[in-house]
């Protein structure tokens, strides 16, 4: 149900996108009173699923869910078409139309996704608003996996600076250390200030480890709820009792008694907790997996998360800003690429990846939030001067304004080739890297 729930996410995102962006094309081509012979949602080779023709343009959806198209009159696209472009230019094609407007119906995919990432990101401030943790709210510290210790941090530190930049939000920690390329963290250690210096080598983990987990918050340990047979309810545990310690051992915050308590397995251990202005000890069977079945409270129950609420006029620029943000860090991340070290490549993901992320229950917040990036990724993507992408068109559209030659159909043709042998290589390349890792 899982995987269904996460495919329908993907599938629904996915759509939604591909239709705005095509839409761009489609909208600006029509503006100027270029023909759009086909409007497709996902690819129709050999055969469409459904289709209806309205005026001169046929609407479909194809079987193939990699993408859609626009099929526009006159134009060297993915269709390759090459008898239509031998027959005499018509008023109504694309190859007829001044430059500037062949631009315009270029660049109107990636601005529609631009746009449609604004819309969202809009509706959800005026919606839902804005939250975060303060960093200055984290009091106890943090907790980290091995990744965490490998980057020199303990659980327990509190940080304060990240290359003696102040960060508001402590969630976007983790994404700073990476995207901003991070040399040193300013913590505090056991009450003394002091400097941890991040080994560049680690790069590379940071970028395989994916989840922001290997740094959290630190919690005292308060229960919250059982699990179904929970030997901790069996021996007299309540909702509300903070667990301090086990078989005398103190073990104030969540992290310690969990280290603790697998040391344990399958004993029955006296674990003290404070119910009230008591102190109870109780004995409790740990499982063999190290679990005694309770749930610590949730950290929004320690801390003071900072909320912003917008109307609707307010989330227009936030809105805006949101987006610029997003994409400011989308390039950040595609400038690790290119870093050898980082090994960022191996990361690289197709259609697994990218539906991994979203929930795996039904969010419509975490939906649309990852629609309007998805949408700006889109947009990044398809600017990339490759030929066969949007960016490509573009960037020959340019070199004709500049100097005032189109370059020949013929030159086209290879050109749209050649693009679109590279995105199937990158496809198969980023869909492979996917397969690969569900067999590590």
């Amino acid at each position: 149900m899982v995987i269904l729930i996460k495919v329908a996410q993907l599938l629904l995102s996915l759509s939604i996108l591909v239709i705005f962006h095509e839409f761009g094309h489609f909208l600006a081509a029509r503006v100027f009173k270029i023909r759009v012979e086909k409007f497709y949602l996902f690819f129709d080779p050999w055969f469409s699923l459904f289709k209806f023709k309205k005026g001169e343009t046929e609407y479909g959806v194809g079987w193939l869910p990699l993408g859609g198209y626009v099929k526009i009159s006159g134009m060297i696209d993915e269709s390759m078409d090459k008898e239509a472009m031998k027959l005499p230019a018509q008023p109504f094609e694309f190859r007829s139309k001044p430059t500037w407007q062949r631009l315009i119906v270029m660049l109107g995919g990636v601005t529609v996704n631009v746009l449609l990432a604004i819309g969202i990101y809009v509706v959800m401030l005026a919606w839902w608003g804005e939250q975060y943790l303060p960093n200055a709210e984290v009091k106890y510290g943090i907790t980290v996996d091995t990744l965490g210790q490998k980057l020199g941090l303990r659980n327990g530190d509190k940080i304060l600076t990240l290359d003696n930049k102040p960060v508001e939000d402590f969630f976007r920690i983790p994404a700073t250390l990476l995207l901003e390329d991070v040399k040193t963290i300013q913590i505090v250690r056991d009450s003394q200030p002091m400097e941890v210096t991040i080994p560049p080598a680690l790069i590379s983990e940071v970028i395989k480890h994916k989840s922001p987990d290997f740094i959290s918050v630190r919690i005292p340990f308060e229960a919250a709820d059982f699990a179904p047979g929970s030997n901790a309810k069996k021996a007299g545990m309540l909702v509300g009792d903070k667990i301090i310690g086990i078989n005398g051992q103190s073990t104030p915050f969540f992290d310690e008694f969990k280290n603790v308590v697998l040391s344990h397995k399958s004993e029955k251990v006296n674990v003290n907790v404070l119910r009230g202005t008591d102190t109870v000890t109780l004995a409790v069977q740990v499982s063999d997996r190290g679990l005694i079945g309770v749930a610590p409270k949730s950290p929004a129950g320690y801390f003071t998360f900072k909320e912003h609420n917008y109307n609707i006029l307010q989330a227009i620029p936030a809105g805006t800003v949101k987006a610029y943000e997003k994409t400011a860090d989308y390039l950040k991340s595609l400038k690790l690429l290119f870093k050898p070290e980082a090994k960022a490549y191996e990361s690289v993901g197709g259609f697994i990846t990218i539906g991994s992320i979203f929930p795996s229950t039904w969010d419509w917040e975490a939906f649309w939030g990852l629609t309007a990036f998805l949408s700006l990724m889109l947009a990044v993507l398809n600017i990339l001067p490759i030929p066969a992408l949007d960016g490509g068109h573009v960037m020959f559209l340019l070199y004709e304004i500049i100097t005032g030659r189109k370059p020949s159909d013929k030159f086209m043709e290879y050109a749209q080739i050649t693009g679109m042998v590279l995105l199937f290589a990158l496809l198969i390349f980023a869909n492979g890297n996917d397969i690969i890792k569900l067999f590590k």
